[in-house]
């Protein structure tokens, strides 16, 4: 039996044309000019001896994939997520990955969103709390958005105290009707605290998915919710 990061993502996809620039793969559509580039952020923490690493798994190759056949640039990191006292050093991984992307020719750094997963996407907050001008987008599947429970950490990564700054930066949410209790909170403050900010919040729920439906739970219901996470990130960045 796989372990379940192993297990096959959600939605049917194509292989594109994939390369490997240290941390960072891209995943690259046929196109004759620049394209615009999501960012794909993996959960944890994630042990360092671990194989294979995140951007290998189906889940992330499949995300790659999904948006290089739609015609923009998938991009993934091995981030060094490794403890959970590493989230600065996880975040200058994505700002390096981030830059390094748009730094591409292929890419148009213009418009790019950013797209955070599970124990991951406290490192949303720097991207929340004061938002560039090329950022079109973020999104947040199954994520903690406040500090693990009975864990002390940085208010840096605090994700629902750094909405307050997300302005009209659009924002998709996905979560999970099953959710790991510790994962709630945080989730639950956050939407409050977008509300209250008035921020631009979409938020897709997957009433009977668990942590990880989008390569879990192989229903109608999961790829649906992919699905409409896809369209609304892509279509930020038309």
């Amino acid at each position: 039996m796989n372990p379940p990061y192993l297990e096959p993502f959600v939605l049917s996809t194509d292989p594109a044309t994939r390369e490997r620039h240290g941390r960072v793969d891209l995943y690259l559509p046929e196109a004759d000019e620049p394209r615009p580039a999501v960012v794909f952020l993996h959960g944890g923490p994630v042990r360092p001896d671990l194989t294979p690493t995140p951007r290998d798994w189906p889940i992330f190759l499949g995300y790659g994939n999904s948006v290089a056949q739609r015609g923009f640039v998938g991009v993934t990191v091995d981030h060094r997520l490794h403890d959970v006292t590493a989230y600065a050093t996880a975040a200058d991984d994505v700002a390096e990955a981030v830059e390094f992307a748009r730094r591409d020719p292929r890419v148009d750094g213009d418009r790019v969103a950013l797209w955070f997963f599970s124990g991951g996407s406290p490192l949303i907050s720097d991207w929340l709390r004061e938002p560039p001008p090329w950022l079109r987008a973020l999104g947040a599947t199954y994520p903690l958005l406040g500090p693990w429970p009975e864990v002390e950490m940085d208010p840096r990564f605090f994700a629902y105290e750094a909405v307050a700054g997300a302005g009209e930066l659009p924002i998709i949410l996905t979560r999970v009707g099953t959710e790991f209790p510790a994962l709630v909170p945080s989730q639950e403050a956050f939407v409050a605290a977008a509300r209250k900010h008035d921020a631009r919040l979409e938020i897709i729920d997957v009433p009977d998915g668990q942590h990880g439906f989008d390569q879990l739970d192989h229903t109608e219901q999961s790829r649906k919710a992919v699905e409409r996470a896809l369209d609304s990130v892509l279509a930020t960045l038309k």
